[in-house]
């Protein structure tokens, strides 16, 4: 299929975004940028939120990961499910009665400014770190497939990515994003529904066959319970799973502004639990193609790619012929999208809510103000995403639960004590204790690998958060509690 071709099939995809863009920002203000008017429909929501955790990096990268640890993310995906729980049951009842726009004005209610500008502060490096490196996959497959063929330079591709994701966004915000996603979603479920099925006509699979193939797979290992050491090993992927739930969904701007846009309460917790349970079967039908792929090319004679991220666009663009290739650049393209465009509208909210304090402007300022940081945000990821394909070693999914591991914890810290206790600390000092945290969890991290051998997965993020829990507890003694506000801080 030539380039010119693939390239068509994305702009038209492209003017489809447009138009539902077009349609829902109608009429749109900051209100309905930031929160929709809160009028969404929760299962609307719920199916969006689907397709935006999967992203761009499950539709590549969980497939290829079967290569290196077989079915074991199994284990995080169970553990997710839990985590959503505590989402729906703990968190979301917090910001509803705080009628939050931003979450992280939570932290200002508890502790103060200190800690509101700490919190916002991180979730902007977590959440540019995390929408680059998604938004990094689907430029790199792009390059791989259309513009490596024509001489385009690498950043010239992340730009166009970039502006195509700024255009549809800029003035709808998440009135348009929770639209754009319910579409994004079905199409990159589609194109994996629709890739498994011809992967097995190719293979000459029955449905039983295809199932008994995956079963019986060396890769179809799931559960690990034998080994302490190993970084699969159930329980620490568990809890891994269910923390990075927490932190990178309940604690992040950008899931919550798609639940806080619901109509209430019980619409939220709706979509948060039917969303939970909707991820463990897609995130098994994502493992189950990696494995077909993998079948498919021993059986072909067709090397495995030493970039595991690699082995579904390769097949695709190459071997499973033009319908599979087709539906793979609609999902890859769909699935990016669907969650670099609210990453971009969240960065904007929280810019502009937490560290500018606008919320208030009246709405030709705000409007201004907005668009300026929209502009500014999508800059910064274009950039980040450049300096990341320099240093890129690992499986890009990997690398996002890594950092988060770092980035997220004194998140997880600070929402944990804020909740868990009624103590009052000392606020000035929150932003130390939440730098402080991550580099005494890599030194924890370095010993405990150094004189146990224990290879350290994302329960990282456990230690961290804790050390910042740990690090408020000390800044609280002496201080008096008396004058708390309980109605903020009561626990749920």
């Amino acid at each position: 299929m030539s380039s010119g071709l693939i390239l068509s099939i994305i702009l038209g995809y492209f003017l489809i975004l447009m138009l539902v863009a077009a349609l829902t920002s109608r009429h749109a203000d900051s209100a309905s940028f930031f929160l929709g008017n809160r009028k969404s429909p929760w299962f609307v929501v719920a199916f969006g939120m689907l397709g935006a955790s999967l992203s761009g990096v499950t539709f590549i990268s969980v497939p290829g990961w079967v290569i290196d640890t077989d079915f074991t993310y199994m284990q995080m995906v169970l553990g997710y499910f839990l985590g959503y729980l505590v989402i729906a049951f703990v968190l979301l009842p917090i910001y509803y009665r705080l009628n939050l726009t931003s979450i992280y004005t939570y932290l200002d209610n508890r502790f103060g400014l200190a800690a509101y500008k700490t919190g916002a502060w991180f979730f902007l490096v977590s959440r540019v770190i995390g929408a680059s490196f998604r938004l990094y996959i689907v430029a790199d497959v792009l390059q791989l497939v259309v513009f490596d063929a024509w001489g385009v330079p690498f950043w010239v591709t992340v730009i166009i990515s970039i502006v195509f994701i700024w255009l549809y966004t800029f003035r709808g915000g998440i009135k348009t994003i929770i639209w754009t996603d319910f579409l994004q979603t079905a199409l990159m479920l589609s194109a994996l529904i629709a890739t498994i099925i011809i992967l097995s006509r190719q293979m000459g699979l029955s449905f039983t066959g295809l199932v008994d193939a995956i079963q019986t797979s060396s890769h179809s290992k799931m559960f690990v319970f034998d080994d302490w050491h190993s970084r699969q090993h159930f329980v620490k992927q568990f809890l891994s799973g269910m923390l990075i739930t927490i932190v990178m969904t309940g604690l992040d701007q950008d899931m919550m502004q798609k639940n806080l846009s619901c109509k209430n309460l019980k619409d939220a917790k709706k979509n948060m639990v039917s969303y939970g349970l909707a991820f463990i079967p897609f995130n098994l039908l994502f493992l189950s193609l990696g494995v077909l792929l993998v079948l498919f090319s021993n059986a072909n004679g067709h090397a495995l790619p030493a970039d595991t991220d690699h082995l579904y666009p390769l097949l695709a663009q190459s071997h499973l012929g033009s319908v599979v290739f087709v539906m793979f650049i609609l999902g890859l393209t769909a699935s990016a999208y669907s969650s670099s465009d609210s990453a971009l509208t969240a960065l904007t909210t929280s810019f502009t809510v937490d560290i500018l304090g606008r919320k208030n402007q009246e709405e030709r300022k705000l409007k201004k103000t907005r668009m300026r940081v929209h502009v500014g945000m999508s800059i910064t990821l274009a950039i980040v995403i450049l300096i990341f394909s320099a240093f890129k070693e690992r499986s890009v999914v990997d690398s996002i639960f890594t950092v988060a591991s770092y980035t997220y914890g004194p998140l997880l810290g600070m929402f944990a004590f804020g909740i868990l206790t009624k103590r009052k600390t000392r606020t000035k000092w929150i932003p130390l204790v939440a730098i402080l945290s991550p580099l005494f969890a890599l030194l924890v991290k370095m010993l405990i690998s150094t004189l146990w051998g224990w290879e350290m997965a994302y329960e990282l993020l456990l230690i961290n958060g804790g050390i910042c829990f740990v690090g408020l507890w000390l800044l609280s003694i002496g201080i008096s509690n008396r004058h708390k506000r309980p109605e903020l801080i009561q626990k749920v």
